[in-house]
């Protein structure tokens, strides 16, 4: 899968990983060094002409979360998401309040989906 980076959102993704939110950070502490299954994770991610929260190669998978702002985008989120997907990526959203008081429970779910996906791979002989 060729992922198409758009050079011009590279300033606008450090900013974001400079400015990141708590929830972000919590999460990307699980995730950093390889500490969820040995998967590679970056952070602030550009595809295509969108930033995702995290993204990895190997799994095809966008990790998303979801503050309150993201209340009055639904449709542009939606439209995101439908894109990201056209690509084979597989997208998980997280609400950040709920992400927030149980960090333990969204590592939880992951894991499940990282399950899910090598058992794909297994049953493809892959």
């Amino acid at each position: 899968m060729k992922i198409h980076y758009n050079s011009k959102l590279k300033t606008l993704s450090r900013k974001l990983r400079k400015n990141s939110t708590l929830v972000e950070v919590l999460l990307w502490e699980q995730l950093k060094a390889r500490k969820l299954r040995g998967y590679q994770f970056a952070r602030q991610k550009p595809v295509g002409d969108f930033i995702v929260d995290f993204f990895c190669h190997d799994l095809h998978l966008v990790i998303e979360i979801d503050g309150s702002s993201h209340d009055k985008r639904l449709e542009q989120d939606k439209a995101r998401q439908g894109f990201l997907e056209s690509l084979g990526m597989k997208v998980i959203r997280f609400l950040d309040k709920d992400a927030k008081s149980n960090i333990q429970g969204v590592v939880s779910q992951l894991e499940l989906v990282i399950d899910a996906f090598e058992e794909k791979k297994k049953d493809l002989g892959i």
